[in-house]
């Protein structure tokens, strides 16, 4: 036998002696369960309050969304210029409004001047809300208006901008002035922007996973120390797909689960597809049409529940 080959099944057999010694001595850290997703059926989010019923991020979406039953909204979170959180994805004003402009260059009260349902065009091709004044909504007003409802914040603004430096302290603030720690989840792509909102909330807010939180536990899913993951997060809302990687395999959706980490996927608006992922094990679904998945979730939970089986 050559020393190369000598050297190899060395380094073979310590790998092997490492694994073994680490699945002994460490288990699996699981979060903590929060408040806000203990529910023990599926969920549907309206995705910016359900983009293809209504103009996104606006009243008419979230109202029209919580009529259909929905259990939450998933928003998105940007400053303006006079530091007043507004529920708006983009980054400029442009593609949802008859305005131009950057977000953080407006005031509140110059948002408001804006009619940001001009864009959204009905399954007819119609422009129905295009010779109204459709309002800018600010996330005080949403937890105003709908006091009860889970709503998923992403933070958009980058913490290397100025108003992503401010926003979570400001978010912190908010979610503590209305008592709604128990009703949302924090996330952002930027999971810096998580970690820094966490050093005010310490754990009182349940978080969700930013980017490198994705890529960790699916790195740490697909490697033979999957047993080392400790996940500093309390849910997923994640894509069926990342590049080439698939997300949504009933067995990476076990291991989240086996560390008391739900699953939500976004953003779904097909039937068979909504299907496919309950039975996969997801624990949410985040859609724009919430007039689809609302009857279908509660169709499968009733199915399900007739077969006696436990969704829990």
């Amino acid at each position: 036998m050559g020393k190369k080959t000598k050297l190899a099944l060395a380094i073979a057999a310590a790998s092997a002696a490492a694994w073994a010694g680490s699945k002994a001595f460490l288990k699996p850290q699981k979060r903590e369960g929060k408040e806000v997703l203990s529910m023990d059926i599926p969920v549907v989010l309206a995705h910016r309050g359900g983009a293809l019923i209504a103009p996104e991020h606006t009243m008419i979406a979230f109202e029209k969304s919580f009529e259909l039953g929905v259990d939450g909204f998933e928003i998105d979170i940007r400053l303006t210029k006079d530091e007043e959180i507004v529920v708006l994805h983009d980054e400029t004003i442009d593609r949802t409004s008859d305005g131009m402009g950057a977000v953080k260059d407006f005031t509140l009260e110059e948002l408001k001047n804006f009619n940001f349902g001009f864009h959204y065009k009905d399954n007819n091709g119609n422009f129905p809300y295009r010779n109204q004044k459709v309002e800018i909504v600010t996330l005080r007003e949403l937890f105003e208006k709908f006091p009860n409802m889970f709503i998923n914040i992403d933070i958009k603004d980058s913490p290397e901008t100025y108003e992503g430096s401010l926003m979570p302290s400001k978010l912190w603030r908010l979610i503590e002035e209305y008592n709604a720690e128990n009703r949302v989840v924090v996330t952002s792509f930027y999971s810096e922007q998580v970690d820094r909102f966490n050093l005010y909330a310490q754990n009182r807010v349940a978080l969700g996973a930013g980017e490198s939180d994705v890529r960790k536990a699916f790195a740490a899913f697909t490697s033979q120390f999957g047993h080392l993951y400790h996940p500093k997060v309390d849910v997923f809302q994640i894509p069926i797909k990342s590049g080439r990687f698939s997300l949504d395999s009933p067995k990476f959706i076990a291991f989240l689960n086996n560390l008391n980490i739900p699953v939500h996927y976004w953003v779904i608006d097909d039937e068979e597809l909504m299907r496919k992922l309950l039975d996969n094990g997801a624990q949410g679904i985040i859609t724009d049409r919430p007039d689809i998945a609302v009857p279908l979730v509660r169709d499968w939970v009733e199915h399900h529940k007739e077969k006696g089986e436990n969704l829990s």
